[in-house]
């Protein structure tokens, strides 16, 4: 079944401008990112979305999920339970491993659900 691309635009618009901050992920008082190399997605009407670098989290705190979403301004989404030694957080991050063009720089990135983490912005 073939799924509908689209492309960003005035009906749609999405900017990905790199973060001049310090942004820093922690759940249970467990650092999982820290990084000065975040990427701030605003699309549309939506919150600011901030993409860190894979290689500035803890990975060895996720577990890839069997979860995947569609978006057709971005593409499909897979994600990650965040492990810490008092609970998991099932799906609280999410990456496009093979993002479309126009959204092409979050490539290698992580987002977290800010509703379960606790990020803070230095």
């Amino acid at each position: 079944m073939a799924r509908e691309v689209k492309t960003p635009g005035p009906d749609h618009p999405i900017a990905i401008d790199r973060n001049p901050n310090r942004l820093v992920v922690h759940v249970d008082g467990v650092v999982i990112a820290d990084t000065t190399s975040a990427l701030t997605m605003n699309e549309a009407a939506y919150p600011p979305v901030h993409y860190i670098p894979l290689t500035d989290v803890d990975t060895a705190r996720l577990r890839r999920t069997e979860s995947h979403t569609y978006c057709p301004y971005k593409g499909e989404a897979s994600y990650y339970t965040i492990v810490t030694p008092a609970r998991d957080i099932t799906d609280a991050v999410w990456t496009y491993d093979e993002p479309y063009t126009a959204v092409d720089a979050i490539a290698g990135h992580v987002a977290f659900y800010q509703e379960q983490v606790q990020l803070t912005v230095d």
